[in-house]
């Protein structure tokens, strides 16, 4: 494709991003502001759901056609359960990356631009069916050359390669999407709960690392590094030699899929297991490690069988473009959630909500509170087996009236919590598909119990600090008492009164001015009255009442010191 023809297409693309955008913002101006004004609020109401839903169909198709970020864009508008309602969220959770796969050619001379040589010579064989083909690239099998072989000790290996022009239509996309970002601000109903250009702006500064697939290897390193020690989990090797920033080189780890629960029990390994496995390894990444996988879905993780004992097996993690930093601040909100969670306290749930910057310190927490206590009341401690049970009408009414309490409060997800909700929703949904009888609360307990047991240690430290601060304070105070009387017995102890003195004499002053004030309005309406019955004498009172009238403006012009 030609340079114009290139730009003509980016252009294309971008008008239709925009106007989908306007159409769907103009279909919401109607409906929800100028109707309403016509006193047809119940059929807005009574239609709202079904236009929901419309949009999240249509969005979707457009989605899937355009492929690029508009793919991350549905993804990343289904886990935004604080601002988007559930007709949305549901339409577009399950949306993937349902894009075709880049012809053979394409991919070839993008791989070989990048590194510089012919393919025939920087693999000894490079597959041309694709093994994934997504919206920003696609992997392809290979084995590498003898040299390269014995050099990094790795024989079969993946290669990544980024679709050709992707830059370009990330670029167009980003565009689209702050232009987008900036009409939402004009929307009061919007701006007033999320600010929707920081949002666009983070989802940008994850979007681009994640084309950029040298960060995608230094992350996979430091994924490697933290979990160097612990034999439960793995990741591929990077073979730097032929990485670039479009073309990622790594080991062949594939194996079980972990959703695929009959291959698992064909090898001898429990899905229950797997799951609790699983959900552990993930907690590690948020507490122990603050590096979490933000994309946790089947595709990415992969379960080796571990030959020398029965039944055991490796977790391997692939996929490492999406990851999630844990600010200690974060972190530290997120260990005081998760003792509230475990210990079912709904006041120390929304503290912690705050604590993380969730919840604004601005919102009524009153409802919140009584609806956390009725959920642990009701269905606290309970697996997803048990609530599988529950009457899906009591359950439907919960969700409804809770739903609606929280969407009302003026939330915001700060920065890196949407990739950590997106990595416990995946994690939750893997769980209970491994193990119907998971229970989240389990798998919580061990790790509340251990933070608290942490946090009960900081606390005795902290305790012990300012109870030893307390002594040496009590232990100098009688010295510094009877110090201070002796400069009062020899006169050596003063006290600066004249700011006070000051101050007086200007309220002094002030009360002078207000007096002459009144003075003034009183000596006026008096004349007034008096001129129709007195003349002389109401002529009188009128020309003096100036007198104080010129004190209360002009008194203490000239004698304003200092303060």
């Amino acid at each position: 494709m030609t340079d114009a023809a290139a730009q003509g297409a980016h252009r294309a693309r971008y008008r239709r991003i925009v106007s989908f955008a306007g159409r769907e913002f103009l279909k919401i101006w109607w409906f929800e502001l100028v109707l309403p004004r016509f006193g047809m609020s119940r059929i807005c109401e009574r239609t709202r759901g079904q236009r929901m839903q419309t949009f999240a169909r249509r969005f979707h198709a457009l989605a899937v056609e355009l492929g690029g970020l508009m793919i991350k864009v549905g993804q990343f508008m289904s886990s935004r359960l604080d601002v988007l309602p559930p007709e949305i969220t549901k339409e577009l959770e399950g949306l993937q990356d349902e894009v075709p796969a880049v012809p053979t050619a394409a991919i070839r001379a993008l791989a070989e631009a990048e590194l510089g040589i012919p393919l025939e010579r920087a693999y000894a064989w490079f597959d041309d069916t694709p093994v994934a083909a997504a919206s920003l690239g696609q992997v392809h099998r290979a084995r590498l050359s003898e040299l390269d072989a014995a050099d990094t000790g790795l024989d079969q290996v993946v290669v990544k390669v980024q679709r050709p022009g992707i830059d370009g239509i990330v670029a167009v996309d980003l565009a689209a999407l702050r232009r987008v970002a900036r009409w939402l601000t004009r929307v009061r109903i919007v701006a007033d709960r999320v600010d929707a250009p920081a949002l666009v702006e983070e989802f940008a500064a994850t979007s681009l690392e994640e084309i950029d697939y040298l960060h995608e290897a230094a992350s996979a390193e430091r994924f490697r590094e933290n979990f160097a020690d612990d034999p439960r989990v793995a990741a591929p090797e990077i073979v730097w030699e032929r990485s670039t920033r479009r073309v990622l080189t790594l080991s062949d780890v594939t194996a079980i899929k972990i959703n695929d629960t009959d291959a698992l029990r064909a090898a001898g390994i429990d899905p229950s297991e797997v799951a609790a496995v699983f959900a552990e390894v993930m907690f590690d990444q948020v507490f122990t490690h603050s590096f979490v996988h933000a994309d946790p879905h089947p595709g990415n993780i992969f379960v080796t069988p571990v030959a020398s004992v029965p039944g055991g097996f490796q977790l391997t993690f692939i996929d490492f473009g999406m990851m999630a930093e844990v600010p200690d601040s974060l972190r530290d909100g997120l260990r005081t959630l998760l003792i509230a969670v475990a210990g079912r306290d709904s006041r120390g749930l929304v503290a912690a909500a705050q604590e993380i910057g969730v919840l604004l310190p601005s919102a009524d927490t009153n409802e919140l509170e009584r609806a956390l206590t009725a959920l642990f009341a009701r269905f606290g401690g309970m697996g997803f087996a048990e609530l599988s049970k529950v009457d899906p009408r009591e359950f439907r009414d919960f969700a409804e009236e809770f739903g609606d309490m929280v969407r009302s409060l003026p939330l915001q997800l700060p920065e890196n919590m949407l990739l950590l909700i997106r990595a416990v929703s995946l994690t939750s949904g893997m769980c209970s598909g491994l193990d119907p009888a998971f229970n989240v609360w389990d798998a919580a307990e061990p790790y509340a119990g251990r933070l608290l047991r942490d946090e009960s240690g900081n606390i005795v430290q902290a305790f012990a600090t300012q109870a030893m601060d307390t002594m040496s304070t009590t232990w100098q105070l009688p010295g510094r008492i009877d110090r201070i009387i002796t400069r009062i017995d020899d006169g050596n102890v003063s006290f600066d009164t004249s700011r006070l003195e000051r101050r007086l004499d200007r309220l002094e002053g002030i009360a002078r001015r207000i007096a002459s004030g009144v003075l003034f309005a009183a000596m006026l309406v008096g004349g007034a009255l008096l001129v129709p019955s007195l003349p002389p004498l109401g002529i009188t009172l009128i020309c003096v009442s100036a007198l104080p009238l010129l004190h209360s403006v002009f008194a203490g012009v000239g004698r304003r010191g200092p303060r």
